[in-house]
């Protein structure tokens, strides 16, 4: 009886651990469409957490040669990306990964990525667990972003 106890308790406390991939559904994930050529994309989605406050601490594809995390911020008027070591997933939240905003980064891409297909990316949690999702390639376009100090709404171009 003691043992069965001992046996219990162990399964209750276990599952009580939580597994953030388990707590963690991804919704409408997407790549960017890119050549080879050019090197590098991107995937975005929209995470929703029903558990505890967790973190994406990596992401891993077959894909690239390099996986980041990615955000964007303003330099001095200037929008540029920068790497982060994790993107935290408050409880009980939705976190949109998007262009202009947080994303995973593809570096060094294998190949092309063509609408129509798919890419496999896998995020790795704070906690050690692993939620491999497939996301569809399509073309985005890059957020407008405006210049400083330059309005060109007026100019009209002329044929010479």
């Amino acid at each position: 009886m003691k043992h069965l106890l001992f046996l219990l308790a162990l399964v209750v406390s276990a599952s009580a651990l939580a597994d953030a991939a388990a707590t963690v559904t991804v919704d409408k994930p997407f790549a960017r469409k890119a050549m080879k050529a050019q090197r590098n994309s991107a995937a975005f989605m929209t995470l929703h957490n029903s558990g505890p406050a967790v973190a994406i601490v990596a992401a891993e594809s077959p894909v690239a040669d390099i996986v980041e995390l990615h955000t964007h911020v303003h330099d001095n008027g200037v929008m540029r990306m920068r790497k982060i070591d994790k993107i935290d997933l408050p409880a009980g939240a939705s976190v949109t990964l998007q262009p202009g905003g947080l994303h995973v980064m593809l570096l060094g891409l294998k190949k092309d990525l063509n609408e129509g297909d798919a890419v496999s990316v896998t995020l790795v949690f704070d906690d050690g667990s692993r939620k491999t999702i497939e996301a569809p390639v399509r073309m985005v376009m890059r957020p407008k972003m405006k210049m400083k100090g330059m309005d060109h709404s007026g100019m009209k171009m002329q044929a010479h």
